[in-house]
């Protein structure tokens, strides 16, 4: 990623971690391996393991060794136990910026970054989308999808001014990464109702989580709008 084709920013990302008490010097150890090789760490949610406060605490002690700046969205497994407003504290008092229908920006070497995150959720894709009918408790989902949908619209449209925008997720807003995992459960692995605020506001680069057997690379978009990178971090040893 650069800007008018001057100093690039080099963005590390890593996807389900899975943190879990006894890991945490080995993830350190890695993440200081990032000095000098890249600019700015994103993480695509399941950070934990199971979303207990003591890997919450072993993921935090890890996080304070990373040499650049961390962004991270939480993912299914850290709303596990309810502790995920908790697990995303201890990480924001480890240094990193917890996102959750939100944004922030960074000056680095290729100019201006910003990041729009939420942690987004189930849904479905077109034919086998959930829709807005029925029995309540269904419906509640699909709204719950829908005020993550708002929460990346409005990230997206606050960092419009950066020159490098990108999209941090955990659920999937594509098909084109989920090819690998079994089809039947691609409604529980994201939504393409997340696409939308994608292809209004044509961020750089797309990163989710979650789909540990999907496809690395794939796109959003058609022939009337630029293709969106979107790649699928999951289960991908990229630190």
């Amino acid at each position: 990623m650069a800007e008018d084709g001057q100093a690039r920013t080099r963005i590390a990302a890593a996807g389900d971690v899975h943190m879990r008490p006894g890991l945490e010097q080995r993830f350190g150890d890695q993440l200081e391996e990032l000095d000098g090789a890249a600019d700015l760490l994103l993480l695509a949610g399941d950070l934990t393991a199971t979303g207990a406060i003591d890997e919450g605490e072993a993921l935090a002690r890890a996080l304070r060794r990373a040499p650049i700046p961390v962004v991270a969205v939480l993912g299914n497994h850290d709303c596990n136990f309810d502790h995920h407003a908790e697990i995303a504290s201890l990480l924001e008092h480890a240094g990193v910026h917890v996102l959750g229908h939100g944004r922030t920006h960074y000056v680095l070497p290729g100019g201006s970054v910003g990041v729009a995150g939420t942690k987004g959720f189930v849904g479905g894709f077109r034919e086998s989308r959930l829709p807005d009918f029925g029995e309540p408790l269904l419906r509640q989902v699909y709204a719950a999808t829908g005020e993550e949908v708002r929460g990346l619209s409005k990230g997206l449209r606050e960092i419009a001014y950066c020159p490098n925008r990108v999209v941090l997720l955990h659920y999937a807003p594509t098909t084109s990464t989920l090819v690998g995992e079994r089809q039947p459960i691609w409604t529980y692995l994201g939504s393409n109702r997340l696409d939308g605020p994608i292809q209004k506001h044509h961020p750089d680069l797309v990163l989710h989580g979650h789909a540990h057997e999907g496809t690395f690379a794939g796109a959003i978009g058609t022939a009337v709008a630029p293709r969106r990178k979107t790649e699928n971090k999951a289960g991908k040893k990229s630190l």
